[in-house]
């Protein structure tokens, strides 16, 4: 199991909790939460060592588009770097519209 943590510069805070996906095969749940820091921090667990480089660019990707602000709490279980950012934009809009 590796720990991954980053941190993000943003504009947008994050206003309310959110939860998106499963820790299952192949898949990875997101947690989300408002924070009052000025920017994000996203933690990542996963049982996929060896692959910091590609989570770096995916988040990158996310962050730099998004600029939000908020507790990210990724738990990985093999997903591919399309399932990730698919979950991080379900995710994002889970907290902003329900």
């Amino acid at each position: 199991m590796e720990t991954l943590r980053y941190v993000y510069e943003g504009k947008r805070k994050i206003t309310k909790r959110a939860h998106i996906g499963v820790v299952a095969s192949g898949d990875l749940e997101i947690l989300v939460e408002p924070t009052e820091e000025k920017e994000a921090i996203v933690t990542i667990k996963t049982g996929s060592e060896g692959f910091k480089e590609v989570w770096e660019a995916v988040l990158e990707r996310f962050f730099i588009k998004n600029e939000v602000i908020g507790i990210f709490t990724i738990n990985d279980f093999g997903a591919t770097p399309g399932v990730v950012g698919l979950r991080l934009a379900q995710v994002l809009e889970v907290s902003e519209h329900e």
